[in-house]
């Protein structure tokens, strides 16, 4: 996400999303339970939240009813209200251009439904009409001529037709087509849409279409994107709708709004820190045998994938078997991995340095297991394990420094190295009593002169424990 994306996020004071395939995936009806979470934390931050829809409200289903949006645009924006249903917008298709549009499907051939303010009716009952709308408005009454006594806010064609189909002069000056199923089309009147329906909403909350972040996916949202300071399209969405957006985020599934907001930095990062549950952690335990006992790790491929390969490729060729720990420094760290035993040798796999892989969820605490460096990108075969028991900083300066919460905490309870987060990559951590006990006992050996051990202590082997072999 670039940084004029990040600017704009700092004047949103309101975020409207639509509905199907952006909130909720619309053939199944799943909803990720992270949707719940992100308007609570919007709501309390006091940034106004509101649904922009095709659908007329009687359509949006109780999971997102009992998110408490503060506005309800629907039927395309030809009907808005409040969470108190109190109406904002109400602009109804003239009888007149209804009528025309009745005659026009007779002489095609095709079947109709109207959209009114308190239900949804169709010309008939079909197999094809029940398909396309009964997954949004359950199975809808038949009234052909439910326009005579009732309001109509939109209209449907059903067909099999699809984008060919083409109105004629006659109607396409006062209505239009917005295609959203693969046999029907929303019967729009001109210059509505969900824009001009969010206009009347800015108007009475007194925001400016800067102050607007949407979320959207399908071409029915274009005339948003047109309007909005900040169009986020899902990853899942029409092309045509990513081409417009400020940022693509992740599909619905992949808790896409959820990752979006976070980015932006309009809701608080849940970060999983494995560190601190490392019985939830996933992939290959290592065991390091030294000659003062064994250490035992869960290495983080999926924070440090580059890292953790090259450290199994060298443990698994015997790359560290016999080699020394070079340099100790007690309260600090355990320092090794170089053939040579002089911290001036050592390679990785890839026949060149790599890269650092910092990840948001990996810190330098306790028994962290990290690529001993000699500058940004220069990783090669050493690794230290941090040893230091105390801290110089209180619980509290790490937060205000911007270390989170929990691992601000965790520094101060166990010791670590801050100082070393975001240059060094930290790829594992100590699992268990024993390992500390021996990373102690190694911290305690006597050293000389460029902190290197008096009496060598010694990698005799490391043992790689696959997930499926715990």
């Amino acid at each position: 996400m670039d940084v004029k994306t990040k600017y704009k996020a700092k004047k949103v004071k309101a975020v409207f999303f639509d509905i199907d395939d952006t909130l909720r995936v619309k053939d199944t009806g799943y909803m990720p339970d992270s949707i719940k979470a992100v308007f609570k934390e919007l709501k309390e931050k006091g940034i106004q939240t509101g649904i922009a829809s095709g659908r007329a409200f009687y359509g949006i289903v109780p999971e997102i009813r009992q998110l408490e949006p503060d506005y309800f645009v629907t039927i395309n924006g030809a009907y808005v209200i409040d969470h108190k249903g109190l109406e904002i917008f109400n602009d109804p298709i003239p009888t007149d251009i209804i009528e025309k549009y009745i005659d026009w499907c007779h002489k095609v051939g095709i079947d109709f439904g109207f959209a009114g303010k308190d239900k949804a009716v169709v010309s008939k009952r079909t197999k094809l009409i029940d398909d396309a709308l009964v997954p949004v408005y359950g199975l809808c009454d038949v009234d052909p001529d439910f326009y005579k006594t009732n309001d109509v806010y939109h209209m449907w064609t059903f067909e099999e037709v699809g984008d060919a189909l083409e109105l004629p002069e006659t109607l396409s000056k006062d209505i239009r087509f917005v295609r959203w199923h693969v046999n029907s089309s929303d019967v729009v009147k001109n210059g509505t849409s969900k824009a001009s329906g969010l206009a009347h909403v800015l108007d009475k909350a007194g925001l400016k279409p800067e102050n607007i972040l949407f979320f959207g996916d399908g071409p029915n949202d274009v005339e948003m994107f047109d309007y909005v300071g900040l169009k986020i399209a899902m990853g899942n969405g029409h092309g045509t709708l990513k081409e417009k957006a400020d940022f693509v985020t992740k599909n619905v599934e992949e808790d896409g709004i959820l990752y979006a907001l976070e980015e932006l930095g309009l809701v608080e990062k849940k970060l999983v820190f494995p560190q601190l549950e490392l019985e939830n952690a996933e992939g290959p335990l290592v065991v390091i045998k030294t000659n003062l006992g064994a250490m035992k790790l869960q290495l983080f491929p999926e924070e440090a994938p580059k890292t953790v390969a090259n450290f199994l490729a060298l443990a698994r060729d015997d790359y560290y078997k016999d080699v020394i720990f070079h340099r100790i420094i007690k309260d600090f760290m355990i320092q090794g991995g170089d053939p040579t035993g002089s911290g001036m040798g050592g390679e990785s796999i890839y026949g060149e340095p790599f890269a650092d892989e910092f990840s948001e969820k990996l810190y330098n605490l306790r028994g962290a297991l990290s690529m001993a460096n000699a500058g940004p990108n220069t990783n090669g075969s050493q690794f230290f394990i941090v040893q230091n028991h105390d801290l110089p900083y209180s619980e509290k300066e790490l937060e205000n420094g911007g270390w989170p919460k929990k691992i601000a905490a965790a520094y101060a309870e166990r010791g670590g190295a801050p100082h070393l987060d975001r240059r060094h990559t930290v790829f594992g951590q100590l699992v268990d009593q024993s390992s500390y006990e021996t990373l102690d006992k190694i911290a305690e050996t006597p050293t000389g002169p460029a902190d290197k051990p008096v009496d060598d202590v010694r990698i005799e082997s490391i043992q790689v424990i696959n997930d499926e072999d715990r």
